[in-house]
């Protein structure tokens, strides 16, 4: 890693380092399932997706606030009727996300290297504080990283202070993820820039309210690809803000 990095690059983990969705994605498809005697699976979806809503600020984010959602939502749309073992059965899918193993997606193990040579690195997740930093520690990754950060929520105060922690000016900073909610509209609030990289299948309660481009945001089809477009958009934004100059653009 450089020894005085011009620009802190802040990189997701769920969805953008590893897979992740897909779990939740194939549990609620079973968990329809199970609800068939008494709603359809639209109902059952949109039911589920309320309570995660509601439920947020009291379970969090992650696997367990997933199980919790799920429960709650099988009492309420079958009235209670739902049997004791399919309960049981929703509990088991948590034990499965939990003790699932990190798989890296394609691209990454190559690209970080490249990325820790020209950016100062930060892995920024959101969600259960136990079960995400297992899953850090045991991608192998972090050695690319300066830190590694497990927040409650990914909103601008979160952002703002974990940068003035850091010593880091909004206007230095570019963050890269899956989530236009969660990875970038709260970072371009704040000044910054950001490179959304979506993932083929994104969780209900994270798409943004508008997909509009931004000046100061990007667009990676593929992690591998991030090299090329961050060293484009630090170039393209030196002029309204970032203030690299040709010297401390190339330390690579």
């Amino acid at each position: 890693m450089v020894d005085s990095p011009t620009i802190t690059v802040g990189i997701d983990a769920d969805d953008t380092l590893w897979r992740n969705e897909e779990m939740f994605a194939d549990c609620e498809k079973q968990f329809t399932d199970i609800l068939a005697p008494w709603c359809s699976e639209a109902e059952a979806h949109a039911a589920l997706i309320e309570v995660e809503r509601q439920r947020v600020p009291l379970y969090g984010y992650g696997a367990k606030g997933f199980v919790l959602s799920m429960i709650e939502t099988a009492v309420q749309k079958s009235s209670g009727e739902v049997a004791s073992v399919e309960l049981a059965r929703i509990v088991e899918w948590g034990h499965h996300i939990l003790a699932a193993p990190v798989e890296l997606l394609v691209g990454v193990t190559e690209t970080l290297p490249q990325l820790a040579e020209t950016y100062d690195l930060l892995l920024i997740t959101k969600g259960d504080t136990e079960h995400q930093q297992r899953k850090i520690d045991e991608s192998g990754l972090t050695h690319w990283f300066r830190e590694t950060h497990v927040v409650a929520e990914k909103d601008p105060a979160t952002y703002g202070q974990l940068l003035a922690a850091n010593g880091t000016p909004p206007e230095r900073f570019v963050m890269v993820g899956n989530s236009r909610r969660s990875d970038v509209d709260p970072v371009l609030s704040l000044g910054g820039a950001a490179v959304h990289l979506p993932y083929h299948i994104t969780w209900s309660l994270e798409h943004a309210a508008s997909d509009a481009d931004h000046p100061r945001m990007r667009t990676a089809a593929a992690f591998n690809e991030l090299p090329s477009v961050l060293a484009k958009l630090v170039v393209d934004l030196a002029a309204d803000g970032f203030r690299v100059s040709q010297n401390e653009g190339d330390q690579s």
